[in-house]
């Protein structure tokens, strides 16, 4: 079957946006007299936030509620994206445009809230590249489960065997392989220290040939 869409994350995918959302963490639980490392945070990359925060919540028994706690960190998030000169990793623009010109449509699926997903995308100016967008907080259940890729794969009305995920996490890669997708595995220094090897690993974007990319097989 030759592929007929690309799904990417943008956490560490489109952006190098990971060490923003470990310090975003790292700064909203010192607030809540809570001290954790980015070591301790890279276990959650590719969680949703309503997941990572009510295992945090109950880990360390934060009596703020979970939605008070998922507020704060949105507005935390933003508020650091802002300050931030934030530009597409190597080789994405290049990507978009090469999928774009030959009508391949391309989603993307990050577990990130929805307005952090807006802002992301409006920033670094790809808005005309991307068909359509899935958050993890449109989705019942977080990566590794595959929900938010098959919902990803229904709203492009493509076969979930039909579609290439980029990712640069353990728990993507996982969540893609099990909604029977290939997926390729981006190996970002900056998202910790993820296992990729249930994907085609590369470590840099540039690497990837539209040819290959398009016939690349399960």
């Amino acid at each position: 079957m030759r592929n007929e869409a690309v799904i990417f994350d943008m956490d560490g995918v489109l952006i190098d946006s990971e060490p923003l959302h470990f310090s975003a963490a790292i700064t909203l639980l010192k607030r809540l007299h809570v001290e954790t490392s980015e070591e301790y945070h890279n276990k959650y990359v590719g969680c949703s936030d309503p997941v990572k925060w009510q295992k945090i919540k109950n880990e360390f028994n934060i009596k703020n509620s979970l939605q008070e706690i998922l507020d704060m960190s949105v507005s935390t998030k933003l508020e650091l994206l802002r300050q931030t000169d934030c530009n597409p990793i190597e080789g994405i623009p290049e990507l978009l445009k090469s999928l774009y010109v030959r009508n391949i449509p391309v989603a993307v699926a990050s577990s990130s809230p929805e307005k952090f997903i807006k802002e992301v995308i409006n920033k670094i100016s790809i808005e005309k590249y991307i068909k359509t967008w899935v958050s993890g907080e449109n989705v019942e259940k977080s990566k590794p489960d595959p929900d938010i890729f098959l919902k990803t794969a229904e709203l492009l009305q493509v076969n979930p065997r039909g579609c290439v995920v980029i990712e640069d996490s353990k728990n993507g890669v996982i969540a893609a392989k099990r909604a029977g997708m290939k997926c390729i595995g981006y190996q970002n220094a900056n998202s910790g220290n993820q296992d990729l090897s249930k994907a085609d690993i590369i470590d840099n974007i540039k690497n990837i040939n539209i040819y290959n990319l398009l016939s690349m097989e399960y």
